[in-house]
């Protein structure tokens, strides 16, 4: 099997389109084709599904295609140590993480990690909730995630890297907009914009506790997938929400954020990873956060009433 012929394979699963996919490849359309038959005659399966008006990933092709992928990962991986050397920590560490919260502190450490250890590679997937990300660490999708306390899962170890607490965000013409703060039971009877309930959001998570703590259930009249999303449905007048102070950098036209009153607990955000990991590429990853994302001294926030 050959190492272009891989790559020929992954750019046409990805097009699905082999115009476009050779266009990528900067080679000819019909030395693409040939080279797809050619792999697809040394498995002998077929790998797509071509018409005139279509190109399909065939049963076989979904199953080549990771692992496909993997293989040239881990060329390019093989590639860097060369270039480094044996002195190098290399290695590929994924990084899971959702939302606006993680905007300050994920280049910091990005930055660090390219600066300090050039042989490891971070793979930064995104929209990875919170409670999701603790099951892909478990399963081994995901080597370091951007979680929130609590994590009862005695197989993750993490690190507190901020507190963050919760503010309500309301449209600027709501009428409790005048107000400096406000009470989670005011909301009662408006209608809520926040997460997807089956992703895994700590923040969602939140929300709907501290309504109930508040002696109601919230109305969520919508979902989406992220931050930027849900404050610009608040700003459009769609509802309100509850979300964290960190993503208060989100300055939308027709928004505002409230300071809520009463003991609202801070809510942790931590850095989670599997205890028997023991990928030195992760661990340095781990040693650079530490220094560049320390855990901050808790400081007391005074409640209002």
């Amino acid at each position: 099997m050959e190492f272009r012929h891989l790559v020929g394979f992954i750019a046409t699963a990805e097009e699905l389109h082999f115009g476009r996919a050779a266009a990528r490849l900067h080679m000819a359309q019909p030395a693409l084709s040939q080279q797809i038959r050619q792999l697809e005659k040394e498995l002998d399966v077929v790998l797509f599904h071509r018409n005139t008006r279509s190109v399909i990933l065939s049963e076989a092709g979904h199953a080549l295609l990771q692992p496909a992928r993997q293989v040239i990962a881990d060329v390019d991986l093989a590639k860097r140590a060369a270039i480094l050397g044996t002195s190098e920590i290399v290695g590929r560490v994924v990084i899971g993480f959702a939302g606006a919260s993680s905007r300050n502190v994920l280049p910091k450490l990005a930055r660090a990690v390219r600066a300090e250890q050039p042989g490891v590679e971070l793979i930064l997937q995104g929209q990875t909730y919170a409670g999701a990300a603790l099951g892909e660490i478990v399963a081994g999708q995901v080597d370091i995630g951007f979680c929130r306390l609590p994590v009862m899962n005695p197989a993750i170890a993490t690190r507190i890297f901020d507190y963050e607490t919760l503010v309500a965000a309301l449209p600027s013409d709501h009428r409790l907009a005048a107000q400096e703060t406000i009470n989670i039971s005011d909301l009662a009877s408006e209608p809520f914009v926040t997460f997807p309930g089956n992703r895994g959001s700590s923040v969602r998570d939140a929300l709907v506790h501290q309504a109930m703590i508040a002696g109601f259930t919230p109305q969520i009249m919508q979902e989406a997938p992220d931050s930027y999303t849900i404050l610009s449905l608040v700003a459009a007048g769609v509802g309100v929400t509850l979300t964290v102070s960190s993503v208060q950098h989100i300055d939308t036209p027709g928004l505002v954020y409230r300071q809520l009153n009463g003991n609202i607990p801070d809510l942790a955000a931590v850095l989670a990873w599997r205890k028997d990991n023991s990928s030195p590429a992760v661990r340095a990853v781990l040693d650079i956060a530490e220094r560049v994302l320390p855990t901050p001294r808790r400081e007391t926030t005074p409640n209002h009433s």
